[in-house]
Protein backbone atom coordinates (compact mmCIF):
# COMPACT_ATOMS: atom_id res chain seq x y z
CA UNK A 1 0.00 0.00 0.00
CA UNK A 2 1.46 3.32 -1.07
CA UNK A 3 1.84 6.16 1.44
CA UNK A 4 1.34 9.73 0.31
CA UNK A 5 2.96 12.71 2.01
CA UNK A 6 0.92 15.76 2.82
CA UNK A 7 2.54 18.53 4.88
CA UNK A 8 5.34 16.00 5.48
CA UNK A 9 2.90 13.56 7.16
CA UNK A 10 2.07 10.02 5.91
CA UNK A 11 -1.48 9.43 4.68
CA UNK A 12 -3.33 6.40 3.30
CA UNK A 13 -6.81 5.59 2.01
CA UNK A 14 -9.00 3.30 4.13
CA UNK A 15 -12.21 1.54 3.15
CA UNK A 16 -14.74 1.08 5.95
CA UNK A 17 -17.79 -1.19 5.78
CA UNK A 18 -20.70 -1.06 8.21
CA UNK A 19 -24.22 -2.49 8.07
CA UNK A 20 -24.02 -3.28 4.36
CA UNK A 21 -22.59 0.10 3.35
CA UNK A 22 -19.05 1.07 2.41
CA UNK A 23 -17.18 4.36 2.31
CA UNK A 24 -13.67 5.35 1.34
CA UNK A 25 -11.70 7.66 3.64
CA UNK A 26 -9.03 9.17 1.40
CA UNK A 27 -7.10 11.29 3.90
CA UNK A 28 -6.19 9.05 6.85
CA UNK A 29 -3.06 9.91 8.82
CA UNK A 30 -0.80 6.98 9.74
CA UNK A 31 0.05 7.80 13.35
CA UNK A 32 2.21 5.50 15.48
CA UNK A 33 1.74 7.99 18.31
CA UNK A 34 -2.02 7.34 18.45
CA UNK A 35 -3.11 4.35 20.52
CA UNK A 36 -6.42 3.99 18.68
CA UNK A 37 -7.94 4.44 15.24
CA UNK A 38 -10.21 7.47 15.05
CA UNK A 39 -12.46 8.44 12.15
CA UNK A 40 -14.09 11.79 11.44
CA UNK A 41 -17.80 11.93 12.23
CA UNK A 42 -18.56 13.58 8.87
CA UNK A 43 -16.86 10.73 7.00
CA UNK A 44 -18.64 8.03 9.02
CA UNK A 45 -22.06 9.65 8.62
CA UNK A 46 -21.89 8.55 4.95
CA UNK A 47 -22.41 4.95 6.14
CA UNK A 48 -24.83 5.90 8.91
CA UNK A 49 -22.41 5.71 11.80
CA UNK A 50 -23.83 8.41 14.02
CA UNK A 51 -24.08 8.75 17.80
CA UNK A 52 -26.95 6.92 19.45
CA UNK A 53 -28.42 7.50 22.93
CA UNK A 54 -26.87 4.21 24.11
CA UNK A 55 -23.32 5.18 23.15
CA UNK A 56 -20.82 5.74 25.91
CA UNK A 57 -18.75 8.83 25.26
CA UNK A 58 -15.00 8.84 25.90
CA UNK A 59 -12.54 11.68 26.18
CA UNK A 60 -9.31 11.17 24.29
CA UNK A 61 -6.26 13.34 24.81
CA UNK A 62 -3.36 14.10 22.55
CA UNK A 63 -0.96 16.79 21.46
CA UNK A 64 -3.83 18.86 20.05
CA UNK A 65 -5.86 18.74 23.27
CA UNK A 66 -8.87 16.62 24.14
CA UNK A 67 -11.88 15.43 22.18
CA UNK A 68 -15.10 13.54 22.93
CA UNK A 69 -15.59 10.37 20.86
CA UNK A 70 -17.87 7.34 20.72
CA UNK A 71 -16.93 3.83 19.65
CA UNK A 72 -18.38 1.57 16.99
CA UNK A 73 -17.42 -1.89 15.74
CA UNK A 74 -17.34 -1.77 11.94
CA UNK A 75 -17.82 -4.83 9.77
CA UNK A 76 -14.46 -4.29 8.09
CA UNK A 77 -11.57 -1.84 8.04
CA UNK A 78 -9.52 -2.29 4.89
CA UNK A 79 -6.10 -0.91 3.97
CA UNK A 80 -5.18 -1.95 0.43
CA UNK A 81 -5.83 -5.69 0.30
CA UNK A 82 -5.53 -6.15 4.08
CA UNK A 83 -8.87 -6.53 5.85
CA UNK A 84 -9.55 -6.27 9.58
CA UNK A 85 -13.01 -7.75 10.25
CA UNK A 86 -15.10 -6.64 13.24
CA UNK A 87 -12.77 -3.79 14.16
CA UNK A 88 -13.56 -1.15 16.79
CA UNK A 89 -13.02 2.48 15.80
CA UNK A 90 -13.59 5.73 17.62
CA UNK A 91 -15.58 8.49 15.96
CA UNK A 92 -15.19 12.19 16.70
CA UNK A 93 -15.23 15.70 15.27
CA UNK A 94 -11.52 15.78 14.38
CA UNK A 95 -11.44 19.56 13.95
CA UNK A 96 -7.66 19.95 13.77
CA UNK A 97 -7.46 22.89 11.39
CA UNK A 98 -6.73 20.80 8.27
CA UNK A 99 -8.66 18.27 6.20
CA UNK A 100 -8.43 14.78 7.67
CA UNK A 101 -10.79 11.80 7.44
CA UNK A 102 -9.20 9.80 10.22
CA UNK A 103 -6.15 8.53 12.07
CA UNK A 104 -4.89 4.99 11.62
CA UNK A 105 -3.54 4.22 15.08
CA UNK A 106 -1.39 1.57 16.72
CA UNK A 107 -4.34 -0.70 17.48
CA UNK A 108 -4.89 -1.35 13.76
CA UNK A 109 -1.23 -1.14 12.73
CA UNK A 110 -0.21 -3.78 15.27
CA UNK A 111 -3.11 -6.09 14.50
CA UNK A 112 -2.23 -5.87 10.79
CA UNK A 113 1.45 -6.50 11.48
CA UNK A 114 2.17 -3.33 9.50
CA UNK A 115 5.69 -2.61 8.35
CA UNK A 116 6.14 1.05 7.45
CA UNK A 117 8.88 1.58 4.88
CA UNK A 118 9.64 5.28 4.48
CA UNK A 119 12.33 4.70 1.84
CA UNK A 120 9.77 3.12 -0.46
CA UNK A 121 6.87 5.14 1.03
CA UNK A 122 4.83 1.98 1.56
CA UNK A 123 3.04 -0.01 4.20
CA UNK A 124 3.23 -3.75 3.84
CA UNK A 125 2.18 -6.50 6.18
CA UNK A 126 4.22 -9.12 8.00
CA UNK A 127 2.82 -11.88 5.77
CA UNK A 128 4.04 -10.03 2.62
CA UNK A 129 7.86 -10.39 2.79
Amino acid sequence: MQLSLRDNLPFVTLTISYAGQTTEAKHVLVDTGSATTIMAADTMAAIRIVPSPDDKLHIIRGIGGSEVVFSRVVDCLQLGDYRLPEFEIEVGGMDYGFAIDGILGMDALMQMGAIIDFRQMQIRFDDQH
